[in-house]
């Protein structure tokens, strides 16, 4: 049976282009696409693909958001990054999130779709630079949560669950202000860019 393709990308030519290109591949059927991570989301739970092939940087919810979201709502579906952007934080942050694989745009269509076989089978897919981005993290000493304090890790639950920082304030008796120093120092501490990689990196350590 064909792998039931969903095919995500912020850029309509490129977006169509792919599905047509995945149309005729042997054993790969698109069964829609998505402009955004938001409506990756949303098609993804009313059309059941088997695989997203999503793209990383986009409006509004990215690809890896949508990978964090769509392992909660969709654990069954497996995600594939394809995308532009060869960047060692990316490719870390998307695995980190749950996807089965990060490809680089310039793929042929042939080996593209035997990528998207392979990672439906449940083999990891990465691109070879992908794949030395992934070596250079392991080696890479990683921040723990022992270097917070035990405010900033009550603070980091309750981000990893979602909070805003004015749900937080209200649920902690502090200022906005004050939570968003917290916030700024638990970024810091812990090596981390936004509130995503944070729940995302609470969540792997068994906080949430």
């Amino acid at each position: 049976m064909s792998v039931r393709v969903l095919v995500v990308d912020d850029q309509r030519l490129i977006r169509e282009g792919i599905a047509s290109l995945l149309g005729l591949q042997a054993g790969v059927e698109v069964i829609g696409t998505a402009a955004d991570g938001a409506e990756a989301v949303e098609r993804t739970l009313a059309l059941a693909p088997d695989l997203v092939l999503m793209d990383v940087r986009m409006p509004g919810m990215d690809g890896v958001a949508a990978v964090a979201a769509l392992r909660t709502r969709a654990p069954g579906c497996r995600v594939v990054m394809l995308t532009t952007f060869d960047d060692e934080e990316l490719v870390v942050r998307a695995l980190r999130a749950g996807a089965a694989g990060y490809l680089l745009k310039d793929l042929p269509a042939a080996e593209l779709a035997d990528a998207i076989r392979l990672a439906h089978a449940g083999v990891t897919q990465l691109d070879a630079s992908a794949a030395r981005h992934v070596a250079a993290a392991l080696a890479a000493p990683v921040p723990t949560v022992d270097a917070l304090t035990e405010r900033e890790t009550e603070i980091l639950r309750l981000i990893a669950r979602g909070a805003t920082n004015r749900e937080i304030a209200g649920r902690l008796y502090l200022s906005e202000g004050t939570v968003k120093n917290h916030v700024s120092r638990i970024l810091g501490r812990l090596g981390l860019r936004d509130r995503t990689q944070a729940a995302i990196h609470a969540r792997d350590r068994g906080l949430f």
